[in-house]
């Protein structure tokens, strides 16, 4: 019973602080953002290479699949965010010859692609204007969403998204990176 109570308080936790990104100030943002990046790299470092096209059962994402995703989902909803278009075109993934229909991808290509991903999101986050993270702007079927709050979204996804690949690393025998809280 104990470890269910301080899991539901370590998710508590990260809700709030997932959920108050948005109200960070802009370089509070950026750090966290580079936060980030650092433990998804620890991730995608602790994974070895045989491991990115692992999958704990067919119907679900490759461990590399979930990590473009991540990559994917930075570049689509930061376009959306900042109005800038999306420096690798609709289809992320395939533009960087990573889609796993047709290549299996590498740890190398992989880190890449996702590490690339982090330094637009980063980048276009410092270029921004702080009143324009005020603005509202549509997402989907979101109407008035802050682009610091679809910022937050971006941050949310990616945690959740690095998150499940906990599993992968577990089941290949490797121990997670440790949380990098701050």
């Amino acid at each position: 019973m104990k470890k269910v109570s301080l899991l539901l308080t370590v998710l508590a936790s990260i809700f709030v602080r997932e959920s108050a990104l948005a109200q960070f100030t802009q370089s509070q943002m950026v750090a966290e953002w580079q936060r980030a990046k650092a433990y998804t790299k620890a991730y995608l470092d602790a994974m070895p290479e045989d491991g990115f096209s692992f999958k704990p059962t067919p119907e679900i994402r490759s461990f590399a699949q979930q990590m473009l995703h991540i990559s994917d989902a930075n570049y689509v909803i930061v376009s959306v965010a900042s109005e800038k278009p999306n420096p690798i075109g609709e289809n992320p993934a395939s533009s960087h010859n990573l889609n796993e229909t047709t290549v299996s991808p590498t740890k190398e290509a992989t880190t890449k692609a996702v590490m690339d991903s982090y330094d637009w999101v980063i980048s276009t986050l410092q270029n921004m204007a702080s009143n324009q993270l005020q603005e509202t702007t549509k997402f989907g079927k979101h109407d008035n969403i802050t682009r610091s709050g679809l910022f937050g979204k971006a941050f949310e996804h990616q945690t959740h998204t690095r998150g499940q690949t906990t599993i992968y690393l577990r089941l290949k025998g490797i121990t997670p990176p440790a949380e990098k809280l701050f």
